[in-house]
């Protein structure tokens, strides 16, 4: 369990870390000649059953408060000190509010200084402490009186603490693996070594699957050691210290705040939506483009505020809000920071990260305001069904991991809801309200309906015509979904390129089916240069009108493909030359001259073939290049 000392400078915070574990966590020459804590101090206690304390010892000193906020990220159970003789001081008020900030639950209050209080001035500072803690995570919360130097009281608090971090051991650590990097060192024969506390998971040294990046630069990290808690270990979890011994990665290239995390765990941004509240005694109201002093994780940065809920923030209010910056940050939804003002003087306020990769624009619209608020519920009530709600098209698995901060397998996925999963692509499973789904899938089947209405010679529609009829804004990777559902439960039926409604086809007469075969027959002789309609019409001695009609019946029944007007193909051949393209690197595909050549066609004919392809979806134009597009669902069998 990570314990984080709170208090105002002086108030004996060091002595009783000290008292504690018989570690002086001032380890710099200038804190021990001046007596004052400067940087982050850490020490450690270890007890029976492989339970250890952790402790980090915060500067008390009002222009060291970036400091204290940096170790204070992070620690699962607070410690007020506050000095007998001394009593509430003002950074005793900072730090109290910084700690309900950081959405701290448990800790304890320990009075200082005994040996040097009147017994009126212990008196005195308890009231205080009554009146100032009344409304705080800490109103409830045990007080140990204590001499740190003679040890009176020690052992007391000593056994309390215990007593808390074995009860924290059924910590759960199934999220994804994230450590916060406030300290970067070289050390001789061992190279770069970072420091950190465990924010989420866990991770195994020699697990094959464990991949971790230094973000946000998004550098693959190779680890050859860990320190969990101050002892050699092959594992780190959540709510421990840790020293990771990494390889290739020079020090100067991680600054504090940096992470250690999981490849899925960050998407860098320059703008987060959160939850911010405002603390009551600020002196200025916050309004849009505000510079503030932000504190998340182990990471200090500027940033500019921009209330989404009203133009104006004021005192002591709560509402949703855009942090925007210069540079890439990482966060994950429930991640908790402080905001100081543009002096760094004050504390004005803090809250909680809701969506770590924001939109720039939109961002007050009702369907936005209404999807952060979803998200606020979700991480305080895990409620999967409201949060469905206010997503139209679904949640991909990485941000709904992201948001729940387990493993996907692990969620209950309430009756309400699917997972859709696209075919013929990469990308991942979207978990969609199962309402909305059947909404969608009518949708696109009522659409087709009236575009057979309406163009009852085509065969079909093309699927990313199709698309931008039925809902342009559908994301492509749920559109394949929604067509290859369809498509498998015989509701749609897929024929070259072209989707159409089971009922939608095509009857021929016998003199039809007669002149139908003669066609394909001219055409399939024609290979990949088959006779125009005109050609075909004087070999067969049959009007051009009567050629044309019925060849579009022929395409419309998945014999035929029409390349261009009056040109069309045997449906073998259009599948071949489908192959052919597909025979081409990946990402290089073909020039038309090298098709040309392949087919021993002219320039004219190979670009009609190939601007086909691209018109029905199926590859895409790079410069002077063809290249298969890898979304399409075409000639995929």
């Amino acid at each position: 369990m990570i314990i984080g000392s709170a208090g105002h400078i002086d108030h004996g915070k060091t002595a009783l870390v000290r008292a504690l574990t018989g570690v002086n966590t001032d380890r710099l020459k200038d804190e021990q000649q001046r007596g004052i804590t400067i940087s982050l101090g850490y020490a450690y206690q270890q007890l029976a059953q492989d339970v250890t304390l952790g402790f980090v010892d915060v500067p008390g000193h009002e222009s060291l408060i970036h400091t204290m906020v940096a170790g204070a990220t992070g620690i699962e159970y607070a410690m007020l000190v506050v000095a007998a003789d001394d009593g509430v001081m003002p950074q005793t008020l900072e730090h109290i509010a910084i700690l309900s900030l950081l959405g701290l639950t448990q800790g304890c209050v320990v009075i200082t200084k005994y040996d040097k209080a009147q017994p009126e001035q212990l008196a005195h500072t308890q009231q205080q402490l009554t009146q100032v803690l009344a409304h705080s995570f800490l109103a409830e919360a045990p007080q140990f009186v204590v001499d740190s130097l003679s040890g009176w009281g020690i052992t007391e608090l000593s056994t309390f603490l215990q007593q808390q971090a074995s009860q924290q051991l059924g910590v759960r650590a199934d999220g994804l693996f994230r450590l916060a990097i406030d300290r970067a060192f070289t050390l001789d024969g061992q190279g770069t070594v970072v420091t950190g506390t465990v924010h989420g998971g866990a991770f195994a040294l020699n697990n094959p699957q464990s991949k971790l990046r230094l973000m946000p630069a998004n550098t693959p990290v190779r680890v050859r050691s860990i320190h969990a808690q101050n002892q050699p270990s092959t594992r780190a979890t959540t709510g421990q210290r840790c020293a990771f011994n990494i390889a290739n990665i020079a020090k100067e290239a991680i600054k504090r705040g940096d992470w250690l995390a999981d490849e899925r765990c960050f998407t860098p941004s320059t703008r987060i939506d959160v939850a911010l509240s405002l603390l009551p005694d600020i002196a200025t109201p916050i309004a849009t483009w505000t510079p503030v002093h932000l504190h998340i994780g182990a990471a200090h940065v500027m940033a500019r505020v921009v209330p989404l809920s009203g133009n104006k923030l004021q005192a002591g209010e709560k509402g949703l809000a855009q942090l925007v910056f210069e540079e890439t940050v990482c966060a994950m939804p429930s991640d908790r920071f402080i905001i100081r003002d543009t002096q760094a003087k004050h504390t004005l306020g803090g809250g909680c990260v809701l969506d770590a990769k924001a939109p720039d624009r939109k961002r007050r619209t009702q369907a936005r305001l209404n999807w952060l608020a979803a998200i606020a519920r979700f991480l305080v009530d895990q409620d999967i069904s409201s949060l469905l709600s206010q997503a139209p098209y679904g949640i991909d698995s990485p941000l709904m991991q992201r948001l729940s901060n387990r493993d996907i397998a692990s969620l209950s996925i309430p009756n309400s809801a699917l997972w859709v999963t696209p075919t013929g692509t990469k990308q991942t499973a979207i978990l969609i309200d199962a309402t909305l789904w059947q909404a969608k899938l009518t949708h696109i089947m009522t659409t087709l309906a009236q575009a057979h209405q309406r163009y009852p010679d085509e065969p079909g529609i093309e699927g990313a015509r199709l698309r931008r009829m039925t809902d342009p804004a559908m994301p492509l990777p749920l559109w394949q979904g929604a067509l290859a559902q369809l498509v498998k439960e015989r509701q749609l039926i897929l024929q070259g390129a072209w989707y159409r409604l089971p009922e939608h086809t095509v009857s021929l007469s016998h003199s039809e089916q007669v002149l139908a075969e003669r066609i394909l027959h001219l055409a399939q002789l024609g290979q990949y240069d088959p006779p125009w309609v005109r050609d075909m019409a004087s070999q067969l001695e049959t009007p051009e009108q009567d050629i044309r009609q019925l060849a579009r019946k022929l395409v419309q029944q998945g014999l035929l493909y029409q390349v261009r007007p009056d040109l069309f193909y045997h449906h073998r051949h259009i599948e071949q030359l489908a192959i052919l393209l597909r025979e081409y690197p990946k990402n290089q595909g073909v020039r038309a001259a090298e098709l040309r050549d392949k087919l021993q066609l002219g320039r004219k004919r190979t670009l009609q073939i190939l601007e086909f392809f691209q018109r029905i979806g199926y590859s895409r134009r790079l410069k002077d290049r063809h290249v298969i597009r890898t979304d399409n669902m075409l000639f995929t069998s």
